[in-house]
């Protein structure tokens, strides 16, 4: 009897584990099972923004990750991980089933932390997962289609997703012809770009109407928010956009963790204490390597887990060296993007041109193509 092909699950569909999917065969030729469980749709970060802003329909953003497993021959199963025990390396999923595995690969993505559990309150969104802002759009189009005044908007988060997400909600007020009553409240001054950058950065958006205030939000109350400081800001929808955190099911692990929850790893893109389980994405971090939660990153780290993924039917793995500096494009909701890579940065047209290029690109080359499904 042949040997049993070894099992590996791949937990999530992000970036990564789309270019997995994309080149299965390449699994399967080295003897590996790959297996899917992940959410039928993918809805891509970088292009988030762009949506809620109105510049671009929702189904420019998302991929049909049941499609793409299907077209490449990977079982997928649509349900989410709940929890892992890696003594028996068993994965159970949110729809009951149990699933074993010798080898786990994580691309699960970020969500935004809330130390203040606020999350669930009335008319509060986070920017993770990205379906809250879906649901925030609709609400606030709802709100500006109605005779009720423009809502007071509040963007807890002075990070780039705050800053983003303000000018987003900005621009979707501005295309539906209203003035944004927007309070953008942040802790510390922007240290995640050049200076001169985030300083133009934040005039344009005081001269659309943003004000940026000092401090941090802890409490919601009826019509209002409460800051640390004690003071109280009108609220009629508030968006939770302070920084990103690695997905629970991480942290359920048991593995070593960074303080923001992600998956210690090493160069071959496997947990520091178990090579059984990788993780790539925004959910990891690499020992001596740290990088933010950007999508770019699992893009360059695609072709690493490919490769030491297809080694488990044997062969050596290969290292993954992130890259000491990135690009990284904001789209400012006005038909304008900020660009920034190292301490070079330009705003413009042209960095917006140049960021739809990339993102719909991708979108494109990820999306699965008509005609038969491919399998060995």
């Amino acid at each position: 009897m042949a040997p049993a092909r070894p099992r590996v699950v791949l937990v999530g569909a992000g970036h990564a584990h789309l270019h997995v999917l994309r080149n299965a065969a390449v699994l399967r030729a080295a003897g590996v099972e790959p297996v899917l469980v992940a959410p039928s749709t993918f809805h891509y970060s970088g292009l988030a923004t762009g949506v809620l802003s109105g510049a671009l329909t929702a189904d420019r953003a998302q991929i049909d990750v049941a499609a793409l497993a299907s077209h490449f021959g990977v079982r997928h199963i649509a349900a989410e991980a709940t929890a892992i025990d890696r003594a028996a390396r068993r994965l159970r999923l949110s729809d009951g089933q149990d699933m074993i595995y010798d080898a786990l690969s994580l691309n699960v993505g970020s969500v935004t932390p809330d130390p203040y559990h606020l999350t669930g309150q009335a008319d509060v969104w986070s920017t993770k997962p990205l379906n809250s802002l879906a649901c925030l759009k609709t609400r606030l189009e709802n709100s500006i289609c109605s005779s009720r005044p423009d809502p007071a908007i509040v963007i807890a988060g002075g990070g780039p997703s705050g800053f983003e997400i303000a000018a987003a909600l900005a621009g979707l007020l501005e295309r539906n012809a209203r003035r944004p009553r927007l309070h953008l409240v942040w802790k510390r001054e922007a240290g995640w770009g050049p200076r001169r950058a985030t300083s133009r950065l934040t005039t344009a958006l005081q001269r659309r109407g943003v004000v940026l205030v000092h401090g941090e939000v802890v409490e919601r109350e009826t019509g209002a928010c409460r800051l640390s400081d004690g003071r109280s800001l009108a609220c009629d929808m508030l968006v939770l956009a302070a920084g990103l955190s690695a997905a629970p099911i991480v942290t359920a692990t048991g593995l070593p963790v960074s303080s923001e929850g992600r998956l210690q790893v090493g160069p071959t893109l496997q947990s520091v204490a178990d090579p059984t389980v990788f993780a790539v994405g925004d959910c990891s971090v690499m020992e001596g390597s740290p990088r933010p939660a950007a999508g770019v990153f699992g893009v360059r780290a695609a072709p690493i887990l490919l490769h030491n993924l297809a080694a488990l039917g044997g062969g050596g793995m290969r290292r993954y060296r992130p890259q000491r500096q990135w690009l990284s494009i904001m789209d400012l909701g006005d038909g304008t993007g900020l660009a920034m890579r190292g301490r070079f940065w330009w705003m413009g047209r042209s960095a917006l041109a140049l960021k739809r290029r990339l993102d719909l690109d991708f979108i494109a080359a990820m999306r699965a193509p008509s005609g038969e499904v491919l399998q060995d």
